[in-house]
């Protein structure tokens, strides 16, 4: 199954929290907010990803396969 990571610039708030447990597929950018880093989420990093959407604080990361 191939999972992509998709983050609401709009309702992303910078917190980091992301990047800090996915670091594979989330970084932050020159203007603070989070963004994908790759195309399809890596299969080992799926879980983390997910884990990494459900603690967003404002719920900006959609998972979708």
């Amino acid at each position: 199954m191939k999972m992509k990571a998709i983050v609401d610039r709009d309702t992303c708030i910078g917190c980091g929290l992301c990047a800090e447990i996915c670091p594979a597929v989330f970084e932050m950018d020159d203007e603070e907010l989070a963004c994908v880093i790759v195309d399809v989420i890596p299969e080992e990093e799926e879980a983390n990803a997910q884990e990494a959407a459900d603690s967003c604080p404002v719920a900006a990361i959609t998972i979708e396969d």
